[in-house]
């Protein structure tokens, strides 16, 4: 019988630093959307404890996540979020967007890591620890599952308020993603705030006076 999800990315993370080595796991949610902001959470998981139920966010019900959320909150050693809106993705773009949220969730946390370990093949600028990227490192390592856990559920609980705001678009059902109903609502009402100008097909419509 395989080991659960949660004991393999554990075993695999635990081979990338000795014992004593404080981890910090980082990754961002939210780069594909036509609206919304990008989320980043870092999380500096507490060692020996039973993380039963954590993966990779997409591999996740909601309800799970909503679960595994609250749990990190609780038992993790550190942990925080930044949180980066559409017009500062217009400015720079967002990969320098994403890597600028991971580097602020970063600094914020109360316990300074030894290692960070970054999901991605981009290095974050300006950080004064070592760090190493992992591609598909969401679905690889427990610290970064946990992160991916915590920057999907704030991302959502924002778009779900904001779904109050602007409430055409339908943001509470799918997150400011490329959907048919969310294509045709910008078809039908053209941009709103919330949308990233610099993004195709948000570009290419008129945008509203902000």
């Amino acid at each position: 019988m395989s080991p659960e999800p949660w004991r393999r990315l554990a075993r695999a993370e635990a081979r990338i630093a000795g014992r004593g080595t404080t981890l910090a796991g980082v990754d961002e949610a939210g780069r594909g959307p036509l609206a919304g902001p990008v989320v980043a959470a870092a999380v500096v998981l507490a060692p020996d404890r039973c993380w039963e139920g954590l993966d990779d966010s997409k591999k996740l019900a909601p309800e799970t996540r909503e679960e595994i959320f609250a749990r990190v909150m609780q038992q993790a050693r550190a942990f925080s979020w930044a949180v980066i809106g559409p017009r500062a993705i217009d400015r720079s773009n967002i990969l320098r967007a994403s890597l600028e949220a991971m580097r602020r969730a970063i600094a914020r946390l109360r316990v300074t890591p030894d290692l960070v370990l970054v999901d991605g093949d981009r290095p974050v600028p300006g950080l004064a620890c070592d760090q190493r990227t992992i591609v598909d490192g969401d679905a690889r390592l427990l610290s970064i599952a946990a992160a991916s856990v915590l920057a999907k559920v704030v991302r959502d609980r924002i778009m779900g308020r904001l779904d109050r705001v602007w409430p055409n678009y339908g943001f509470a059902r799918h997150k400011g993603y490329a959907t048919p109903e969310h294509l045709a609502a910008l078809a039908s009402h053209g941009p709103c705030p919330l949308h990233r100008y610099s993004f195709a097909p948000v570009v290419e419509l008129e945008l509203p006076l902000v």
